[in-house]
């Protein structure tokens, strides 16, 4: 099973599961809870979150799927931008950690960059590491100027992630950021893996997965986890698509097959702005 090396050494797995708009619609909660227990039990133990998400709705998802599992579980919440002042950020967490129903989150990320001071987001993230709340912090949708400054912040080269769009039709990344992070052992986390369902509609992914053996959600997810210091984090409510996506794991792509993909998704040709949903 592949995982990727964080900054501090630990080793998290490659495929996770997400939660964007979870929580959204009470009826659709026990079938939300059901995926993310059945992704446990096939090893999806990467459960990606944030306080955005329905408001705080979909942390209370999880809260409720991860009962009795906690400590097989790496989690991930984020922090809106607009909270993520020293104290906010303080606050934020806590706030998230009572709908998680836990003590502590593995990985607090920075939602996206906001108005306030980058310094005084890592200062919360400092603090919060301090009281045992948080073991690791990163951010997300953050440019490679925005990581530059990052990097120079007081204690800003201790960022273990960034989560950005990243997906076989959304690649502008590979030309600068992606590098920069990887010299620096900061881990990728890819977010709407298959552009929300749109990849699998793509009649040229379809004709090479029929061809390959796999879904075309399979072979967008073999693609991402072949890139290195990736986690891919697919999201579903689908106990067929969860039970799909989990093979994912075991695929290797060749470097004929992942030509042919660079074929029918053409790598970035130069710097791009920073893509995001």
């Amino acid at each position: 099973m592949k995982q990727v090396r964080l900054p501090s050494g630990e080793r998290v797995p490659a495929l996770g599961q997400g939660t964007w708009y979870m929580g959204e619609d009470r009826s659709a909660r026990k079938a939300e809870v059901a995926a993310l227990q059945l992704g446990l039990d096939l090893g999806l133990t990467l459960i990606d979150t944030a306080e955005m998400y329905a408001e705080g709705g979909a942390e209370e998802v999880v809260g409720e799927a991860l009962a009795g599992r906690r400590e097989q579980t790496f989690l991930v919440s984020k922090v809106y931008p607009h909270n993520a002042s020293r104290l906010g950020t303080i606050a934020a967490c806590e706030r998230s950690l009572k709908r998680l129903k836990t003590d502590h989150v593995d990985l607090y990320l920075l939602h996206w960059r906001g108005q306030h001071p980058l310094a005084e987001t890592v200062a919360g993230f400092e603090a919060l590491q301090r009281a045992g709340k948080i073991r690791h912090w990163g951010v997300s949708n953050l440019d490679l100027d925005d990581m530059r400054e990052l990097a120079v912040v007081p204690g800003g080269g201790a960022c273990s992630a960034n989560q950005l769009l990243y997906n076989l039709g959304c690649r502008g990344i590979e030309w600068d950021l992606l590098p920069w992070m990887a010299q620096r052992g900061v881990a990728t986390m890819a977010y709407s893996p298959i552009e929300q369902g749109r990849l699998l509609k793509h009649r040229g992914l379809q004709d090479f997965a029929r061809r390959h053996g796999m879904t075309p959600a399979q072979a967008a997810l073999a693609w991402l986890l072949a890139q290195e210091g990736v986690i891919a984090i697919p999201k579903s409510a689908s106990l067929a698509r969860v039970r799909e996506n989990a093979p994912a794991r075991e695929i290797t792509l060749d470097p004929a097959r992942l030509a042919e993909l660079d074929r029918l998704f053409a790598p970035p040709t130069g710097p791009s702005s920073l893509q995001m949903l």
